[in-house]
């Protein structure tokens, strides 16, 4: 229902914006470039799409030898005392936890083309335990919102882009990036928590939120002793291997338990063919009203208004030349990644906005598109407090953002 009211929204801001740039200032353009937008959207939802069919063939594929082998359900029982506290409604042991804990994981390497089927995967395995079909399960909102939060302790497409930008130490922003999407996470699990009233001060989440905050520590420490160019090999590559690590893991698993591993990444890969067609609705929704209203000029309108609210207030406004990133990644991860490669190009790559940009992008993940996407592919319609929770996460990631690059460039 929120989603709907979004949508409509963005829609009728763009139209009006739009009407007002006709009527008082003659703007002839900016309707074409609405419509334009609306074709270029829909087509990039299509493609987005199509380019995730392999991609959830494959991972299907492989979380189906991981079920059958047993994979999944030692991660589920190693997994239980956690996921019970913070999962209530899901039964100890499920193997739903399994396929949370790889897509959490996923997602925290940097690897958002595994993550996706990953977090489809546990989405249709959580709407089986769901007794309203069209409405979502608390278990369903603290799922999304630790992806929406992004944690990511390898943000190798963002350190890659800065080498493509010119940046004389691309991996300058890796630790605040870490900083910065550590204090969103934490910020999502709390705030979820007390929407759903989960104790969090019972011995098992202090001790694993006590033990998170000591491992982002010991990999702060450990990356800040490299070289900036050895810390850039070093992160893609742990990153690669760990994945070759879950897949060669997965199929020698299924080995061990005499399941026949081809058989079972078909029947696996077969519904990654199903998922992606069943998500082209919902994504050309939220990404046609998205460039309607960047087409507009909202966007503009929008910083701009900040802008000037700022040095009202007195404070500095170094920072509001970054915000599109910020403002943009809730909405669209590729429309995100086009402003922070324009901030760089426009700033530069290492200036303070090319900087805050890049910690923008992987200090938190695309709200809106998760939502569409998760939520579509289960016929999820009613999205309680999933939203808020995000959108609350985001701001403590934005706000975390900020103050660190001024705490580390500014």
């Amino acid at each position: 229902m929120v989603l709907n009211y979004i949508w409509i929204a963005f829609f009728a801001i763009a139209f009006i914006i739009a009407l007002v740039k006709l009527v008082v200032f003659g703007d002839f353009d900016v309707f074409p470039a609405m419509m334009d937008s609306t074709f270029s959207s829909s087509k990039t939802a299509f493609e987005i799409s199509l380019g995730l069919t392999g991609v959830l063939a494959l991972w299907l594929g492989i979380m189906k030898i991981g079920e059958q082998g047993g994979v999944v359900n030692v991660l589920a029982r190693m997994l239980s005392p956690v996921f019970v506290k913070l999962f209530p409604e899901i039964p100890k042991g499920h193997p739903v936890t399994g396929s949370v804990f790889m897509n959490i994981a996923a997602n925290m390497l940097g690897l958002d083309n595994a993550a996706t089927p990953l977090g489809l995967k546990a989405m249709e395995q959580m709407q089986e335990l769901n007794t309203k079909k069209d409405t979502a399960s608390n278990a369903m909102i603290m799922f999304l919102v630790l992806n929406t939060s992004g944690l990511t302790l390898i943000p190798v497409s963002i350190l890659v882009y800065r080498a493509q930008m010119g940046s004389a130490q691309p991996t300058d922003v890796f630790i605040p990036i870490l900083l910065a999407t550590f204090f969103s996470t934490l910020a999502g699990i709390i705030v979820t928590s007390l929407y759903q009233r989960i104790n969090l001060f019972s011995r098992t989440l202090l001790l694993t939120l006590g033990g998170a905050c000591a491992l982002v520590a010991a990999v702060i420490w450990g990356f800040s002793q490299l070289p900036p160019d050895t810390m850039n090999r070093v992160s893609t590559t742990v990153a690669n291997i760990l994945l070759m690590t879950i897949i060669i893991g997965f199929i020698l698993a299924g080995v061990r338990k005499k399941v026949n591993v081809y058989d079972a990444f078909i029947e696996g890969a077969k519904d990654g063919f199903t998922t992606a067609v069943r998500i082209i609705p919902y994504l050309v929704a939220i990404l046609v009203a998205i460039g309607v209203f960047r087409a507009s000029g909202a966007m503009d309108m929008l910083i701009g208004g900040i802008r000037w609210l700022v040095e009202a207030c007195g404070f500095d406004s170094d920072f509001v030349a970054a915000l599109p990133t910020a403002l943009m990644k809730p909405l669209s991860g590729s429309g995100a990644r086009g402003m922070m490669v324009d901030a760089m190009t426009a700033y530069g790559a290492d200036s303070f906005v090319g900087r805050l940009s890049c910690v923008f992008q992987g200090s938190t993940d695309t709200t809106f598109y998760i939502l569409a996407v998760y939520f579509g592919s289960v016929g999820i319609r009613y999205t309680r407090h999933a939203v808020a929770c995000g959108l609350l996460a985001d701001l403590a990631g934005i706000i975390a953002a900020i103050a660190i690059c001024y705490m580390f460039f500014g």
